[in-house]
């Protein structure tokens, strides 16, 4: 996953015309940590994304923007629109993933 590290970035990454994958995420958080464990694989699977991550306590307006209400979430966008989020009570185990990228018409 490439860092997003700028609220310029993160505005130029969610408008790609191609589908962009954003996990928001914190250096504190066990279940960030846990999903850390396991997203590689599915990364690699999914490559039809581009994968990002934001530290959501860095950037807390855009998380309050998009809505993000825990962590971690992961959010697909494409030209500025957010097509599907992951939240992350939804979001603790490798099923849970796959389940939700599977359901994703991209």
């Amino acid at each position: 996953m490439k860092p997003i590290t700028t609220a310029d970035q993160f505005k130029e990454v969610i408008n790609s015309k191609e589908p962009v994958l954003v996990k928001f995420e914190a250096g504190w958080c066990p279940d960030c940590r846990r999903m850390d464990m396991f997203i590689d694989p599915i990364e690699q699977e999914y490559t039809q994304y581009t994968w990002y991550e934001i530290n959501r306590d860095n950037f807390p307006e855009i998380a309050e923007e998009q809505q993000v209400m825990g962590i971690p979430s992961l959010l697909i966008f494409k030209e500025g629109e957010k097509l599907a989020h992951l939240h992350s009570a939804n979001a603790k185990s490798p099923e849970q993933v796959t389940d939700f990228l599977q359901s994703q018409n991209v």
